[in-house]
């Protein structure tokens, strides 16, 4: 559909929106056009009320909070394109507000887990030291894993030890500790060169077909080493983002130099860490205090 299209290219071009924000909202768009045309519901013509109508719809589906406040911030985001590009008077969604989800504190490893998760891949054939690699990374830098996967070789100095990241149209340096930056060494000088088909391969981390590595990919390769670890809480890739900055709260390190690393645009992003750490030392405090 043309109304598709053009707000692809809008959130591509004028919004520089990521890969996963990108495919979320073109998705939501897609249902609520769905759920349009069976209500023979022109979407030039589409008012509050009936968005209002949409969200009582999704609701009564079974769909989550947070599903449905998705739902709206992606039609939002489409009739803002839709009014910017004057194909109708007003954004329908402006005045709609659906039930604020209660955010929830991430999950985070302990330093003893992310020790355990960090030595399972055995650097004895090229999956293992490319694994070994891609651990360290993660958790030496707290990058996102679209980040990680777009990687290239020419991103990383470890000669003066840091990665140059592009995620969210910004670029950001990142600095890396010395056991990261010896698995890279190791990874690159050992065992990129025997996996990539491609001598042209630019992708620093490719998967065993010599091609850049996929997002799936690098979830099986977390999923596996969660299992081998014996790790009982749920890791995903953002468990290690989110172990990284809390980390670096609790050693001491400043929320705007996290806010820097992370690549956050807004410091209150950043500031959840900061409710962990309280959390924990709460926590902490009720367990050994005598008098708690």
């Amino acid at each position: 559909m043309e109304y598709l299209r053009g707000f692809e290219s809008y959130l591509t071009t004028e919004k520089k929106a990521s890969s996963n924000t990108l495919s979320s909202y073109l998705r939501d768009v897609r249902q609520f056009i769905d759920y349009a045309g069976r209500e023979n519901l022109p979407l030039v013509r589409v008012a509050q009320r009936n968005i209002e109508d949409y969200v009582r719809y999704l609701t009564a589906m079974g769909k989550s909070v947070s599903t449905v406040t998705r739902a709206v911030a992606s039609l939002k985001s489409f009739y803002s394109y839709m009014f910017d590009t004057g194909q109708v008077a007003t954004n329908p969604v402006r005045g709609v507000t659906p039930v604020k989800v209660e955010r929830k504190l991430p999950q985070i490893l302990t330093n003893k887990e992310v020790e355990l998760l960090l030595e399972q891949p055995e650097c004895t054939d090229a999956k293992g030291y490319r694994d070994h690699a891609m651990l360290e990374l993660l958790y030496a830098t707290g990058i996102r894993v679209s980040e990680l996967i777009n990687l290239n070789v020419e991103n990383l100095n470890l000669s003066a030890g840091f990665i140059r990241c592009t995620g969210k149209g910004k670029e950001r340096i990142i600095p890396l500790y010395p056991a990261a930056v010896r698995a890279l060494s190791n990874y690159l000088e050992q065992i990129r060169s025997r996996m990539v088909e491609n001598p042209n391969e630019t992708a620093l981390f490719v998967n065993m077909n010599g091609e850049r590595m996929s997002r799936q990919g690098f979830w099986k390769i977390i999923k596996h080493y969660q299992e081998t670890a014996n790790i009982k809480k749920e890791i995903t890739p953002h468990t290690l983002r989110h172990s990284f900055a809390a980390h670096l709260l609790e050693n001491g390190a400043d929320l705007r130099s996290i806010q820097e690393m992370l690549g956050h645009a807004d410091i209150s992003s950043t500031q959840v860490y900061a409710q962990l750490v309280k959390q924990k030392l709460k926590d902490v405090y009720n367990k050994a205090h005598p008098r708690a």
